[in-house]
C-alpha cells in the first residue's frame, strides 16, 4: 500500500525553524516562525494562563467527552470577545459557536460545512494569503479563487484592485477575509474599506469567511474586530473562524472556535446542527483544556483585567520594535522607503528582498526568514536590531 509513495518535501517553516536550532552561530536571529517572542527570544506563558489553568486542574472532576460543540462555558464568551458583547446579532441569538482545535481546525470546518450546504462553492482568498488557507479549504473541495491585496514591490494595498476582482463574485460565492494583522503582509483594511467590502458583498450577494486569527495584536481586542463587527450588523449570514493561539499565547493547546451568524436565531441553530455534525465526522469531540482555559480567563474579572493588561504589553512591543526597525533603517542611510513596516499592524510584514538577499542574510549572517522575505517582527529585538539592520543594509547595498 505505502510502497508507492515518495518522500513529501518538509513544510518550509518547519525546515526554517530546525535549521535555525542548528546553527551555531551565537548572534543567529529567526524571523520565520510566527509566534510572538518576548525581548529574550522566549514564547512565554501569560500570567493569567499559568493562574487560570491551575484553577482549571484543581477543579476539574472528570476526563469524559464534552460533546462535539465544546466547552459551553468558552463558545459563550468567545461570542462576547468576537463580536461584543452588545452586538445586535448577539441580542437576536443569531450566532452560534463551537470550539475547535485551533484557527485551523475551524477554517476546515468551516471548508466542510460550506461545501454541504452547496457543493460547487468558489471561495475567494487574498494574494497573498496565509500559506495553510489553501490547503485547509482546498482540500475540503471548495474552488479557490484569488483577489489582489498587496503590492510587494511598493508595500500598498490594493483596495481599488481587490474591489474590482470580487465585483465579479456571485451570489453564493464566499469571501475569506483576513479580520486584522493580515498574515502574512500586515496591511490591513480601514474601517470605511470595511464599509465598502460590506456594501459590496450586499450587492454581489456573497458570504464573507473571516478568520480572525490575532485579535488584541494590531490595534486593540475592539478595533481589531470592528471589521467582522460591521459585517454582522449588515449581512445576513457569515461564518467567523477565531484563534487563541496569538492572544492567550495557547500554541499547543488547539483553541479556537468557529462561529456561524445566520439569518435568524433558528437558523443559526439548524445550521450549527450540521457544524456538530460534521465535527463528529472529523475528530468527534474537541479537546477541553485550552477552552477550559479561556473560559476561566474571560469569565473572572480579575484574570480577565489581567490578560487584557499581559496583551496589551504584547501589541505594544510589536508595535514599538516595527517604529525601531524603521528608525534604524533610516539612521543607517538605507534608500529604500521602510515606514510601511511602521504603519502595518500584527506580526508579519514582507521586507521586499530578493530571495537571493534572503539567501544571503541565512548563509553569512545567520537571520533566517522565509524566501518571501516576510517576517516575524516579534523576532526582532532591543538586543538584536542592530545586527538585524545592519545585515539588512550590508546586504541591500549589493
Amino acid at each position: 500500500m505505502f510502497t508507492a509513495l515518495e518522500s513529501y518535501p518538509p513544510d518550509p517553516i518547519l525546515r526554517l525553524l530546525a535549521d535555525f536550532r542548528a546553527d551555531p552561530n551565537p548572534h543567529k536571529v529567526d524571523l520565520g516562525v510566527g509566534v510572538y517572542k518576548d525581548e529574550t527570544g522566549h514564547t512565554p506563558i501569560m500570567g493569567a494562563v499559568k493562574t487560570a489553568e491551575a484553577r482549571v486542574f484543581a477543579g476539574e472532576e472528570t476526563k469524559s467527552y464534552i460533546g462535539p460543540a465544546g466547552v459551553p462555558e468558552f463558545n459563550a464568551a468567545i461570542k462576547d470577545l468576537i463580536f461584543g458583547a452588545r452586538h445586535p446579532v448577539l441580542a437576536d441569538a443569531r450566532v452560534a459557536t463551537v470550539l475547535t482545535p485551533g484557527g485551523c481546525g475551524a477554517l476546515r470546518v468551516g471548508a466542510e460545512l460550506l461545501k454541504r450546504a452547496a457543493p460547487e462553492t468558489t471561495i475567494w482568498v487574498s494574494d497573498p494569503t496565509w500559506a495553510n488557507h489553501i490547503p485547509l479549504l482546498g482540500n475540503a473541495g471548495l474552488r479557490i479563487r484569488e483577489y489582489p491585496y498587496y503590492d510587494r514591490e511598493h508595500s500598498v494595498l490594493r483596495f481599488d484592485a481587490m474591489l474590482s476582482a470580487l465585483a465579479e463574485s456571485g451570489s453564493g460565492d464566499v469571501v475569506l477575509l483576513h479580520g486584522c494583522c493580515h498574515n502574512p503582509c500586515g496591511a490591513d483594511l480601514n474601517l470605511d474599506q470595511w464599509r465598502a467590502v460590506a456594501e459590496l458583498a450586499e450587492k454581489r450577494g456573497f458570504l464573507p469567511f473571516v478568520d480572525l486569527a490575532y485579535q488584541g495584536l494590531g490595534d486593540g481586542l475592539d478595533v481589531d474586530a470592528q471589521g467582522l463587527r460591521l459585517l454582522a450588523e449588515r449581512l445576513p449570514e457569515m461564518l467567523v473562524a477565531s484563534s487563541c493561539s496569538k492572544n492567550f499565547g495557547l500554541y499547543r493547546e488547539r483553541v479556537g472556535s468557529l462561529s456561524v451568524v445566520g439569518q435568524s436565531a433558528q437558523r443559526a441553530e439548524i445550521t450549527v446542527s450540521h457544524v456538530n455534525n460534521i465535527v463528529r465526522g472529523i475528530y468527534s469531540m474537541p479537546p477541553s483544556h485550552g477552552g477550559a482555559i479561556v473560559a476561566e480567563i474571560l469569565n473572572d474579572p480579575e484574570l480577565d483585567r489581567q490578560w487584557r493588561d499581559e496583551l496589551d504589553v504584547m501589541r505594544d512591543r510589536i508595535n514599538g520594535l516595527r517604529k525601531l526597525l524603521n528608525n534604524k533603517l533610516r539612521a543607517r542611510g538605507v534608500d529604500r522607503d521602510f515606514s510601511f513596516v511602521e504603519r502595518e499592524r500584527g506580526m508579519f510584514s514582507f521586507l521586499g528582498l530578493s530571495a537571493e538577499q534572503v539567501t544571503r542574510l541565512i548563509d553569512e549572517y545567520s537571520i533566517y526568514m522565509v524566501n518571501s522575505s516576510r517576517i516575524n517582527v516579534a523576532g526582532i529585538s532591543q538586543a538584536n536590531a542592530d545586527y538585524v539592520v545592519e545585515a539588512l543594509a550590508t546586504v541591500m547595498a549589493g
